[in-house]
């Protein structure tokens, strides 16, 4: 199937029905596949290149929720759910990990050490692309609170990512969160990634592991497309403006 469409016409709802359009493509590659599958829709590229970062992975996991739901794994499939509709709708991308691996360096050999080659890694990809922007999936917790939910958006200060985030949240709430809305908020220095890219950069933090219905629902493969579809008309309306 081909789909053409200008790229200024692309809201949410038309994503929306561009997700309904793939959607078998895409639920088909779920967990019993590589995420690296689920980005092999591969259109001409144009504008800027998306880093999509899945939060984590390999010896860090993460949060991990009551039922024993641990974060890495559902970063990388909402992450690669996000980087496949992308990919349809002609954005340059590229994913930090498709596996669930840490990228660490060679030498790194604490968990310690491991934790921060990765960051480092993930940072020096991001810098090394011209004209890049960094979208980054993770997942929430607060044991204390255990009735919070939804989804949020966080950025760094360089160039548009206060718009992109302001933009991203914007569909979370309409799609996600409902009349329990978020704002995006500016991410705290001491966020090793988000203080080193060089570029526009915002994490996404999904859901919360500590809330039971929030990690029910983040397990499913509609609802990690449905976020993934929010994201990316936040990140085409934030384009367009």
């Amino acid at each position: 199937m081909i789909v053409l469409v200008r790229r200024s016409h692309i809201g949410f709802s038309l994503l929306l029905l561009l997700t309904a359009a793939c959607m078998s493509l895409i639920l088909r590659q779920g967990s019993g596949r590589s995420a690296a599958a689920l980005a092999s829709v591969q259109p001409q590229p144009i504008g800027r290149i998306v880093v999509v970062d899945a939060g984590h992975g390999g010896e860090d996991g993460g949060a991990v929720a009551g039922d024993g739901t641990v974060e890495s794994g559902l970063n990388l499939e909402i992450a690669a759910r996000l980087n496949a509709l992308l990919r349809l709708m002609g954005q340059n991308t590229v994913m930090t990990r498709t596996e669930d691996v840490s990228i660490y360096s060679d030498g790194a050999q604490t968990l310690h050490q491991k934790k921060v080659s990765d960051l480092e890694n993930r940072a020096a990809l991001v810098n090394g692309l011209a004209d890049a922007v960094l979208i980054s999936i993770h997942q929430n917790s607060l044991p204390s609170s255990p009735k919070t939910r939804g989804a949020q958006v966080f950025y760094n200060g360089v160039g548009y990512a206060p718009e992109l985030a302001a933009a991203a949240q914007e569909r979370l709430n309409q799609a996600i969160n409902g009349e329990k809305e978020k704002t995006a908020k500016r991410i705290s220095d001491s966020i090793y990634l988000t203080r080193h890219a060089q570029a526009p950069a915002v994490i996404v933090e999904c859901g919360f592991l500590s809330n039971d219905g929030d990690t029910a629902r983040l397990k499913e493969p509609e609802y990690q497309l449905h976020l993934a579809a929010a994201i990316a008309a936040g990140y085409f309306t934030a384009e367009d403006d």
